[in-house]
């Protein structure tokens, strides 16, 4: 009796269905308007860490001004003289007090200004960002605000009353349309607080925060992932 193998290809991991989660919608004095379903494949998913990581460390590197440089023996002033003549003296031959190993001397292979970015496909920044926001809700860190339309004149004073009596502490991202020119200045002065304009929402920003408030009009829907 013979035995049959059968070749079979790379067995693809299966995900696991999105979750369905909600938040709780407030007003700015902490009154509960009630509970909004957050979209599922946004806030729903497994993170996918491997991605996480990738998109993350090159949203650092990219933030690195890459002005670094250091002088060759070609740019260090001076030397130009032979210091002792190439016979004679019992040491090594020499050109120039110049060379990387005389203390003053330029530095051998050292680094000279240049770019660190990387090159991130936007299907990866986006499912980085989903996985970000989905790892935030799923341990209920995403709160939800109706508007800031009742803030009229920018006041410090409000911003901490207001995320008081809404719960949140630690660090906060607060996510604004280019309209809330009042909450952006009202959030300002506080260093536990970062703004961010809808449009800018990345998953380092996210990630390096305890809470994401969204409002009404920058809470991400499913039109998001229709578009994107």
């Amino acid at each position: 009796m013979s035995d049959v193998f059968t070749l079979r290809g790379p067995v693809k991991k299966e995900r696991p269905e999105p979750a369905q989660r909600s938040a709780a919608r407030k007003s700015l004095d902490g009154k509960e308007l009630g509970t909004v379903q957050l979209e599922p494949s946004i806030f729903g998913l497994e993170p996918n860490m491997a991605v996480l990581h990738q998109v993350v460390k090159a949203q650092l590197a990219a933030k690195r001004a890459g002005t670094q440089s250091t002088k060759t023996r070609k740019q260090v002033s001076g030397g130009g003289k032979k210091p002792f003549n190439q016979k004679g003296t019992g040491g090594a031959r020499q050109g120039t007090i110049r060379a990387p190993h005389y203390p003053g001397g330029g530095v051998a292979l050292g680094p000279k200004p240049r770019k660190y970015d990387q090159k991130t496909p936007k299907k990866m920044i986006r499912l980085a960002l989903y996985s970000a926001l989905s790892d935030r809700a799923s341990e209920s860190r995403v709160a939800l605000v109706d508007g800031f339309d009742a803030w009229t004149t920018p006041k410090t004073k409000d911003a901490v009353s207001s995320l008081g009596a809404m719960g949140l502490s630690g660090k906060i991202l607060v996510v604004l349309n280019r309209e809330d020119s009042v909450a952006f200045h009202s959030f300002a002065n506080l260093q536990n607080v970062k703004t961010i304009d809808a449009g800018e929402v990345n998953a380092y920003d996210v990630l390096d925060s305890d809470w994401v408030l969204f409002t009404d009009a920058t809470l991400p829907t499913a039109k998001e992932t229709t578009n994107a």
